[in-house]
């Protein structure tokens, strides 16, 4: 271990490699439950650096990372600092990058988000901050790069640097391509790196092209580096960094080379990796049942052998011999497998009147359930479960939507300045529509809407909503808009849950006394919402669990439009019909601002109703690969347990 963190007891440096576990991974890497649980991990770290430092009266030169991951990290810095009286008197801080150009002033600029996020809320002295200059001239630009690395230099070097990672693999903005012993300069920005910044920007055309950033080597030469990897859209690009090869195509592999750095993965993060994804490859396996069905999955898919079809042989050629000796056969094995994976299929998501329940996802004995589906936004209902939405109208139940927040934000300019002007038409004295008019065509790139303008982008997503829910039968009494507060700020940046959005929940839960509660559980959103939406369930259902009516409710979470359940997750399916496929895209449609240019879109061009009935088909063909009924497509749902 090396000596100089070792009163960092939390995520010790340990060389990589060097056990049968690790032997895939060429980056040491700690592994954690939550990005909110890393965090703190991490922001102690960095406190007991600045307290060792200012032991013998030094400075702690810190390099800092901007976006969403290290945004918990500053969080927790600032609590030490107002309720444990951390000092950050002697920090001297460097940014990673900056856009260029970019006004400082900018709210999509580093040194606004800085400010906001750290800076203002402790006592770092403003000379000890040091944020690369997106304002500098062109003809400035090459020495301004030089001096700013020569002022790291002139400080001893980065005590610490804290990392980010970008799906291109980048670190800082070092670009595929980008140099092992670069130095800070100007680059162009990857386009992917442009897509996933485009929902702070309102859209991928107002995302500079260009940035100001450290370099490779100049990272590399910081005595401790700690890179957060938060979320399943980080896990490809993880994994090739840790196992893959060092390649100027992926620049976070050059951390591989440096004999302190670690890794902090949340659970989506680090589900790529060897020993997380495929363990019995790499060490012995305690199999439980959910084990064994990811492994029985894995086998046939890299087989390409439906579940009935692997023989002992497929089993010992790939690292599953002590899983077939403890199962004695591999012809016992898989039909215990095939009936625990047919057992998820379900034409009845509410359960099926008077029927034998015991082989079913869902009770028969509460035949008319009462059930409630929370939509992060106004269409993640039709989007991610349509088709079992409708199932659940047709079979009786009594169904309540409930669309946490109002979704305003993802609506164009074009898009509302379309109907204040129809409403301006009919009724010519309104000085609301006038006002909004009047707003719309003198808002600026970027600025935040006015309260006016907001309240008319969520009165189209409300419409919409409503459009669609009736179209598949529901009342509109059974339509909740929630509105939470931490979502109204009008900006990408929303704020934290509060005890209001919770309590907002739990109301409604404690109104309606669920049998069934749906969520979103996909936290690969890219501007956060579901995950915001999702906590604010869980705190919801923590409140309410010593209700005598909660031991009725069972949580069922879907996926939304970026990631599926993969197939041994799945706990219910619910297959749908060609007409049934049809139906659900027809109450997407009803959607219209969403649909033709989305705003929010990630990095797939397709729209939201191309994707989602792509995604079913994948499922239903993973299920028929796997040696199951041949379905149309296959909505799924993982139950969450409280």
């Amino acid at each position: 271990m090396n000596a100089d963190i070792a009163s960092y007891p939390n995520i010790k440096y340990t060389e990589p490699g060097k056990f049968e576990e690790t032997r895939f991974e060429k980056i040491h890497n700690v592994c954690v439950n939550s990005s909110a649980e890393g965090s703190i991990i991490v922001a102690q770290e960095i406190a007991n650096l600045i307290k060792d430092k200012q032991k013998t009266n030094s400075n702690c030169i810190l390099g800092l990372a901007t976006g969403s991951s290290p945004i918990k990290v500053y969080e927790e810095l600032i609590r030490m600092h107002k309720e444990e009286g951390l000092s950050f008197a002697n920090v001297i801080t460097f940014n990673l990058d900056e856009y260029y150009p970019m006004h400082k002033s900018n709210i999509q600029s580093y040194h606004y988000f800085m400010h906001e996020h750290l800076f203002n809320h402790v006592d770092i002295l403003p000379e000890h901050i040091n944020i690369p200059n997106g304002t500098v001239s062109n003809d400035d630009l090459y020495q301004y790069c030089i001096d700013y690395e020569m002022k790291i230099k002139a400080l001893g070097g980065l005590d610490f640097q804290l990392l980010g990672i970008g799906r291109t693999g980048h670190i800082g903005f070092n670009e595929p391509g980008s140099h092992f012993n670069s130095g800070t300069r100007c680059i162009t920005l990857d386009h992917i790196t442009r897509v996933d910044a485009a929902p702070a920007f309102l859209g991928i055309d107002n995302v500079p092209r260009k940035a100001i950033t450290m370099g490779v080597g100049t990272v590399r030469s910081a005595k401790r580096i700690v890179l957060l990897g938060w979320g399943i859209s980080k896990a490809e690009i993880i994994k090739k960094t840790i196992e893959g090869n060092i390649t100027s195509h992926v620049p976070a592999t050059y951390l591989q080379e440096h004999n302190n750095t670690t890794f902090v993965l949340d659970i989506g993060a680090s589900s790529e990796l060897t020993r997380i994804k495929t363990p019995w490859i790499v060490t012995s396996c305690v199999w439980n049942e959910a084990l064994k069905l990811k492994a029985v999955v894995w086998l046939s898919e890299l087989t390409n052998k439906s579940f009935l079809k692997l023989t002992d042989k497929d089993y010992n050629d790939n690292g599953m011999s002590g899983l077939l000796a403890e199962e004695g056969t591999a012809y016992n094995l898989n039909i215990k497998m095939f009936n625990k994976l047919q057992h998820t299929i379900t034409g009845w998501p509410g359960g099926k009147p008077n029927a034998d329940d015991s082989n079913r996802p869902e009770r028969a004995n509460i035949p008319k359930k009462r059930v409630i589906i929370f939509s992060p936004h106004p269409d993640d209902d039709v989007i991610s479960m349509g088709g079992t939405f409708d199932r659940l109208v047709e079979q009786g139940h009594d169904v309540h939507i409930a669309y946490q927040t109002s979704g305003n934000i993802a609506v164009s300019d074009e898009e509302a300045l379309k109907f204040a002007e129809i409403s301006k038409s009919l009724s010519p004295d309104c000085n609301e529509s006038e006002v909004i008019i009047d707003c719309l065509n003198r808002k600026k790139a970027n600025a935040i809407d006015s309260p006016e303008v907001r309240k008319l982008k969520g009165f189209i997503r409300r419409s919409e909503s409503l459009a669609a829910t009736r179209y598949l039968g529901l009342n509109d009494e059974n339509v909740h808009f929630l509105d939470l507060p931490f979502y109204e700020t009008g900006a990408i940046k929303k704020n934290n849950l509060s005890q209001e959005d919770i309590n907002i929940m739990s109301d409604l839960i404690a109104k309606i006394k669920p049998h069934q509660i749906y969520a979103a559980g996909d936290l690969a959103d890219p501007h956060g919402t579901h995950k915001v939406c999702l906590d604010a369930l869980f705190e919801a259902l923590k409140a309410l669990k010593h209700n005598t009516y909660m031991n009725d409710c069972w949580v069922w979470l879907y996926r939304g439009a970026w990631h599926e359940w993969e197939s041994y997750e799945i706990e219910m399916a619910v297959p749908m019909s060609p007409d049934q496929v049809l139906k659900k895209r027809h109450a997407i449609f009803y959607h219209q601002s969403q649909k033709d240019g989305v705003m929010f879109q990630g990095d797939d061009s397709r729209e939201f109703w191309v994707r989602v009935e792509d995604r079913n088909r994948l499922t239903a063909k993973k299920y028929n690969d796997l040696g199951l009924a041949d379905y149309a497509a296959i909505e799924a749902f993982k139950r969450y347990h409280f």
